[in-house]
């Protein structure tokens, strides 16, 4: 019995997944349908609307963006997974070295516990709700909201980790169960939004977007930004690699295209559905979005309550948790790769933590527009290091899996190769106000270019 349970619990965090451990493209589906229709759905749809996204631009511009995603998934995390069957934390050490790698692994954790900790007060902005306790949102990142919620986001972060810390396999079985009923809610909200909208007197998406930008200031998201967006706002899972800890439970290809139910019905109907809840209360009742500052803040439970009542309290709260999950449980494998002789749980509950204390700044949710870009330039650049030294490497005449196969624990290369493109990235967002969404993919590029020069000039011969 003792050695049954350990088998179920063993993530296999430093070898490859056996064969008696590989899933059916189910577990695939249904996780990803989880995360992606989820909480930051409630957040980024809304944002759309306050940065001036046309409803035209943004229907079509969602569409090919999320394609494009999809395919980046099934075609440049996939085949990876599935033939090196590690995580990307394990991978990545073979390739870099111990020693190199731990700087990534606590970045990478500690990014992923601040996007869980915006799904914390996602969640907890819907448990407050019927209890009168709203979030304000201040100005500066550092500043917590009221005494109560804070309170509220403490009790749903310990219950987000504790499911986090049981693996994988739980992750899975809840995403599973949930969201079919989430994607049915986020139709009802959209339809009820829309109803709402043009009953009495038509109040037009046009509309909505003139009340926020004269309360926020003017703002413009034009086509091109809505399709870039849409594809690399997850850089970090797909052009990061990090979906690699995910997919190498696979058991074929076909699990690949997975994604795509989350991006068409989460980064799709539900962003759009998302910003029409936004839109009617602007209608039916202004007042409630307007912080104390007279701006527009989206509160995602506030919203979700004034469309469909409890089921979108319950919604809201299970959203976040979806969201949240998964990514805690990447966050913990991220830091048991800086101490490999750690628990898997520990690390969990460690990230666990770190995302609940994130989750008591409500700034950040706010900000998420920016954010995924930010942490897509940061971490998405390795996952050319990973992509390189798969398909690569031998091609150019070197080794890969570099610190593998010769016993060492540090690889300049990759850390060198990985922290210049990084540096001009957060220069060119911080100090020219570049839209960091924009710099995943020449970030990425750049890394891999300098991977394979500086390995040519650090490695012995093959």
């Amino acid at each position: 019995m003792a050695e049954t349970q350990k088998e179920s619990t063993n993530e296999y965090e430093r070898t490859p997944v056996p064969d008696k451990a590989l899933k059916g493209p189910g577990k695939f589906w249904g996780m990803y349908a989880g995360e992606h229709t989820a909480g930051t759905e409630f957040m980024i749809g809304p944002l759309f609307l306050a940065a001036g996204a046309s409803i035209q631009n943004l229907v079509v511009g969602l569409l090919l963006g999320n394609i494009l995603a999809t395919l980046t998934w099934r075609f440049l995390v996939t085949p990876i997974a599935i033939r090196k069957r590690l995580t990307l934390y394990y991978q990545l050490e073979r390739i870099a070295g111990g020693n190199a790698v731990k700087l990534y692994n606590f970045v990478n954790g500690l990014l992923f516990c601040f996007l869980a900790g915006a799904m914390v007060t996602v969640s907890a902005s819907a448990v407050g709700v019927p209890f009168g306790i709203t979030f304000d949102v201040p100005e500066n990142w550092y500043e917590l909201s009221t005494p109560a919620f804070t309170i509220i986001v403490l009790i749903v972060g310990a219950v987000i980790a504790a499911i986090a810390c049981r693996g994988y396999e739980t992750v899975a079985r809840v995403a599973n169960i949930a969201a079919p009923w989430m994607i049915i809610v986020f139709a009802a909200c959209g339809l009820v939004s829309y109803a709402q909208m043009s009953s009495g007197t038509p109040y037009t998406w046009d509309d909505a977007i003139a009340f926020i930008q004269d309360k926020n200031g003017a703002d413009d998201f034009g086509f091109w930004k809505i399709v870039v967006f849409a594809w690399l706002c997850n850089g970090a899972m797909h052009f990061g690699m990090a979906d690699l800890s995910v997919f190498r439970f696979a058991r074929n290809k076909s699990s690949g295209w997975a994604p795509a139910i989350g991006m068409f019905l989460g980064h799709y109907v539900a962003w759009i559905c998302a910003a029409l809840l936004l839109a009617a209360m602007l209608k039916v009742n202004p007042d409630a979005t307007l912080g104390p500052d007279g701006k527009v803040i989206a509160n995602p439970g506030l919203l979700a309550w004034q469309a469909i009542g409890w089921t979108g309290i319950v919604c809201v709260v299970i959203a976040g948790w979806t969201t949240a999950n998964p990514t805690i449980y990447r966050a913990g494998l991220a830091f048991q790769g800086m101490f490999p002789k750690s628990k898997r749980t520990v690390m969990t509950l460690i990230a666990g933590l770190i995302a609940t204390i994130a989750g008591a700044f409500p700034t950040l949710s706010a900000q998420l527009l920016g954010f995924v870009g930010t942490y897509g330039t940061i971490l998405g650049p390795m996952g050319a290091v990973i992509f390189v030294d798969f398909w690569l490497m031998k091609r150019f005449g070197l080794r890969n899996e570099y610190a593998e196969t010769t016993g060492s624990s540090f690889n300049p290369a990759v850390l060198i190769a990985w922290l210049l493109p990084v540096a001009v990235g957060l220069f060119l967002i911080f100090q020219k106000g570049v839209f960091a969404i924009y710099l995943v993919i020449p970030c990425w590029i750049a890394c891999g270019l300098l991977y394979i020069i500086l390995s040519k000039l650090t490695q012995k011969k093959a």
